[in-house]
C-alpha cells in the first residue's frame, strides 16, 4: 500500500529532476551540483523499485530503461513532414519573395531566418503534456517510431514544464555535436569498429540501433522549430510567437533565430552564418526562411512535396581539388576491406587533408575514381573528408583502375563479397587485423566460455605475439601467463583450468565460436543437430545445408565458404592437435535442453548483457521474444523492469529472478553433458 506522503515525494522528485534536466541540457545554467542531482536520482529510483506501481513511462528513470526492441513499427503522419524547396543563391531568394507577392498580391511579408540544423526530422507528440511517441520524418508521410530511442535525448522533454491540455504535435531535429562526434569516431577507431563518414550518418544510425541503452551513450542532442498541431489550445498568430511559446513549455529551441522585416535582412542574415558557421559546435548546411505569419501561410498552402510559403538557403559546400597518389585497403577488426584514398595533402576546411575513405568498390566503380586522377574532396566541419567526384579533363591516360585484392592484405586469406553486400571481406580465422575480436568472441561464455580472458588480457597476448591464432589459446603455459600485467600465478593457474575445460565443450559452442559470419548461438545449435562432426559440416554442400530448416541461402554460403578456405581449415586442425573436441555422433539424436521454449527478458541483467542472455538461451534450443503472452514460458526479471513484469503476472507466465534464470541454465547444461 502506498501512503499519499510516498506518492507526493515520488511527483516532487520527478518534478525537480525535470527542472535541473532543463537548466542543465537546454539552457546550459545548471543550479545543482553533479552529485545533488545524482542523489535526487538515486532517492526516486530506490522508491519506484520498492513501490512498482508509482513508476510511469515518463519518468525520468526510464529516459534508459528500454529493452531492446525486433525492428520498428511504422507510423503514418497526420500532416505530412514535407520536404523544403532549395535555393543557392541570392538572386533566387529573391525569387522566392517575388512568388509569394504573385500568390499573395499587394501582401507585406515578415520572415524567420533559422539556421538550417544537418541532421535527423523527428515529429513528437505530447498527450496532456506526457511525451507518448516519436517517430522519424521516413518518406514524409510514413516514418519509424523510434520513441524509445527519443527518451534517451535529454533535450527532449518526457514531461512539458507547464499545463497543455490535449495533444500537440512539434517537429525538430535530432543531431549530433561536432565534438561529440569527434569523441565517438575516437572510440569507435580504438575499438576498430568502422568510423561514421559525418555526425547526421552518426544521428540517424543512433536513432536506428535496436538498442535504447546503446543509443542512450550516444551524444545526441535535439532543436525543435514547428508547432505542427494544437487539440485544445489557440496557436499562437506568428511563427516566432510559437518558437517562443516552445520554449516555454521546456524544448529546446535554436537560439540563433531572427524575425526579419524585408528580403534583403534575410540576404544579410545568410551571409552572415555562411562565414561563421564555423563557430558552431552542429553541423549546419544552409538557412530556412519561412513567412512569419500563420495566416499567410495557411493561405499559400503546399505543393504535394514542399511549403509555398518556405525555403532553404543552401551554403556553398567546402570543398578542394587534389591528387590520389595512391589507394590502399584497410582491414577492419570484423574483416572488413576498406579502400582509402591517399591524397597530395591539401589544406580543406581548416585542416590539411591527406586521405580519404572510398567506402567500398561499388562507389569507387560509380564515380569511376582511378589512381592519379584529380578529384574534388568536400568537408563539413569535421567529418570524414569525401570524394565528390573527378575532373575528367584533367586526365592524362596515365591514370590506373582500382580493383579490391583477391586476397586479405594482411594475411593473405581469400577476400569475398557475398551477394547482397557492399562489403568485401577476409575470411581469415587468424587474420590479424581481426584477431583480439575473434579471441574474445571465441572465449565468450556462449561460445568456449573462457571466463578470465578479457579485453585488456587479450590485447596484451596479440600485442606481444604469445598468441597469433586462436588455437594459440590451447599452448599458454603458467610462467608465460604469471609474467604478463595485473596476472599473478593463481589467476593464470584459474584461467588455464578453464582453457583446458574448453576443450570438450558441445560442438554447437565451437561451431559458435570460430565466428562464421551469420552462424549465431542458434544456428550453431541447429547445424550440431544435422551433422555429427565439425568435419561432417565442413563437407557439406550449399544445397544440403540450405535443406535445413532456418539455414537460408546467404547463411549457407558463408559456411562453404568458412571450410573452404585454407587457412581456416589449418586453424581447425591446429586446434584439433591441441585436443578439443570436434564433436560426437550421438549429439544427433540429442533433443535442445531448452527446444521449444520461449523467453522473455526485462529489466537489467547484472551478470550477462542483453545480447548474452540471448545468445545463451538460444545456444541451449529456446527462442528469445520480445513481448509477453500466454505462449512465452519464462519471463526472466532483472533490476528495474518494464511493463513486461506486469503482465507476466496478469497472465499467469512463469518468472524468474536472475539467480533463478542461472540455476535453471546450470542445470538443463549439466543435464546436456
Amino acid at each position: 500500500m502506498v501512503n499519499d506522503k510516498i506518492r507526493k515525494r515520488v511527483e516532487e522528485l520527478r518534478e525537480l529532476i525535470h527542472y535541473h534536466d532543463h537548466k542543465y541540457y537546454v539552457e546550459n545554467n545548471p543550479e545543482i551540483s553533479d552529485y545533488e542531482y545524482d542523489q535526487l536520482m538515486r532517492e526516486l529510483k530506490e522508491l519506484e523499485e520498492k513501490y512498482p506501481s508509482l513508476r510511469t513511462p515518463n519518468s525520468p528513470t526510464q529516459r534508459v530503461g528500454g529493452e531492446p526492441i525486433e525492428g520498428f513499427p511504422t507510423v503514418e503522419h497526420h500532416i505530412p513532414m514535407l520536404s523544403l524547396d532549395n535555393t543557392y543563391s541570392e538572386d533566387e531568394i529573391r525569387e522566392f519573395e517575388a512568388r509569394l507577392h504573385r500568390e499573395l498580391p499587394d501582401e507585406e511579408f515578415e520572415y524567420v531566418v533559422e539556421l538550417k540544423i544537418d541532421g535527423v526530422s523527428i515529429s513528437l507528440i505530447y498527450e496532456d503534456g506526457e511525451f507518448i511517441r516519436g517517430s522519424t520524418r521516413g518518406d514524409g508521410r510514413r516514418g519509424d517510431e523510434v520513441t524509445a530511442n527519443l527518451k534517451t535525448v535529454r533535450t527532449i522533454p518526457l514531461k512539458l514544464r507547464k499545463k497543455v491540455p490535449g495533444r500537440i504535435e512539434v517537429r525538430g531535429e535530432v543531431y549530433m555535436s561536432v565534438s561529440g562526434f569527434r569523441k565517438l569516431n575516437r572510440e569507435r577507431e580504438r575499438r576498430g569498429e568502422s568510423l561514421f563518414a559525418n555526425p547526421r550518418n552518426a544521428a540517424a544510425g543512433s536513432l536506428k540501433l535496436l538498442d535504447p541503452k546503446i543509443t542512450s551513450q550516444r551524444p545526441l542532442d535535439s532543436f525543435i522549430y514547428n508547432l505542427t498541431e494544437s487539440t485544445s489550445i489557440a496557436t499562437p498568430p506568428t511563427h516566432f510567437e510559437s518558437l517562443e511559446l516552445l520554449k516555454e513549455w521546456g524544448f529546446k529551441v535554436n537560439p540563433y533565430i531572427k524575425l526579419c522585416r524585408s528580403i534583403q535582412e534575410v540576404i544579410d542574415y545568410c551571409s552572415l552564418w555562411a562565414k561563421r558557421r564555423e563557430e558552431l559546435d552542429y553541423e549546419v548546411d544552409g538557412m530556412v526562411i519561412k513567412v512569419n505569419s500563420i495566416e499567410q501561410q495557411r493561405r499559400l498552402g503546399s505543393t504535394s512535396k514542399s511549403p509555398r510559403w518556405a525555403i532553404a538557403y543552401k551554403f556553398p559546400a567546402k570543398q578542394a581539388t587534389t591528387k590520389i597518389k595512391d589507394i590502399i585497403v584497410q582491414v577492419g577488426r570484423t574483416g572488413a576491406l576498406t579502400p582509402v584514398a591517399i591524397l597530395e595533402p591539401t589544406p580543406l576546411a581548416g585542416s590539411t587533408i591527406s586521405r580519404a575513405t572510398l567506402h567500398n568498390e561499388d562507389e569507387i566503380r560509380r564515380k569511376d575514381i582511378r589512381i592519379g586522377d584529380t578529384v574534388i574532396l568536400e568537408k563539413g566541419g569535421d567529418v570524414i573528408p569525401q570524394v565528390v567526384k573527378v575532373v575528367e579533363s584533367k586526365r592524362t591516360g596515365k591514370e590506373k583502375k582500382f580493383s579490391m585484392p583477391k586476397r586479405c592484405p594482411v594475411c593473405g586469406a581469400e577476400v569475398v563479397r557475398l551477394e547482397d553486400e557492399a562489403v568485401a571481406r577476409c575470411i581469415g580465422s587468424s587474420c590479424p587485423a581481426q584477431l583480439k575480436e575473434r579471441i574474445a568472441h571465441y572465449a565468450r561464455r556462449t561460445a568456449m566460455d573462457i571466463e578470465g580472458l578479457g579485453d585488456k588480457l587479450i590485447n596484451q597476448l596479440v600485442d606481444k605475439k604469445i598468441v597469433q591464432d586462436i588455437a594459440d589459446l590451447y599452448k599458454l603455459d603458467l610462467a608465460t601467463l604469471s609474467s604478463l600485467e595485473r596476472m599473478g600465478e593463481k589467476s593464470a593457474q584459474n584461467l588455464l583450468s578453464q582453457i583446458e575445460r574448453s576443450k570438450s565443450q558441445p560442438l554447437n559452442r565451437l561451431i559458435f565460436a570460430l565466428g562464421i559470419r551469420y552462424v549465431g548461438a542458434r544456428g550453431a545449435r541447429i547445424l550440431s543437430e544435422h551433422f555429427s562432426s565439425l568435419d561432417e559440416l565442413s563437407r557439406a554442400t550449399q544445397e544440403e545445408l540450405e535443406a535445413i530448416p532456418e539455414i537460408g541461402p546467404r547463411t549457407a554460403n558463408s559456411i562453404v565458404l568458412f571450410f573452404k578456405e585454407k587457412k581456416n581449415k589449418e586453424l581447425i586442425e591446429k586446434l584439433r592437435r591441441y585436443g578439443v573436441q570436434m564433436g560426437r555422433k550421438e549429439e544427433r539424436r540429442r533433443e535442445a535442453p531448452l527446444a521449444g521454449k520461449r523467453f522473455v527478458f526485462t529489466g537489467s541483467l547484472e551478470h550477462y548483457s542483453r545480447q548474452e542472455a540471448r545468445e545463451l538461451v538460444e545456444s541451449l534450443g529456446a527462442r528469445v521474444v520480445s513481448s509477453v503472452s500466454k505462449k512465452v514460458d519464462y519471463v526472466v526479471v532483472g533490476k528495474n523492469p518494464g511493463s513486461k513484469y506486469e503482465k507476466a503476472k496478469s497472465l499467469g507466465v512463469r518468472t524468474l529472478s536472475e539467480e533463478e534464470f542461472q540455476e535453471l541454465v546450470r542445470s538443463v547444461v549439466k543435464s546436456e553433458g
